[in-house]
């Protein structure tokens, strides 16, 4: 925590907030890593380009039918962050049509 001068003799708190969503998906036309890759990066993009989050493919690398996808955002806020993913999950399911086996949003405070 750093304490900033706002002016007038206040003394405010800034704190920096780590939201973080993570995605299990199911692909199940993916007959190939090459179509799984496909679908996968379309997704990445999309959230980046929407939410201007940082994302990537963390886990399940080997797998055709699954995906796990990370998602990072800093703000000062935990509200305004984990809204921000839970728009990005509603984006995910909707507009790919993609099941979602799990998803977990969380925010760190530092």
């Amino acid at each position: 925590m750093i304490n900033c001068n706002a002016g007038e003799g206040k003394n405010q708190a800034v704190f920096m907030v780590v939201s973080m969503l993570t995605l299990i998906i199911e692909l199940p036309e993916s007959a190939s890593l090459k179509d799984k890759r496909s679908v996968v990066s379309s997704v990445k993009q999309r959230l980046r380009t929407k939410f201007r989050f940082s994302c990537a493919e963390v886990d399940l690398l080997d797998s055709l039918a699954f995906a796990e996808i990370g998602a990072a955002l800093v703000s000062n806020s935990r509200e305004f962050g984990e809204s921000v993913m839970h728009k990005a999950l509603a984006v995910v399911e909707d507009e790919f049509g993609i099941r979602v086996h799990d998803a977990q949003i969380h925010s760190e405070v530092y």
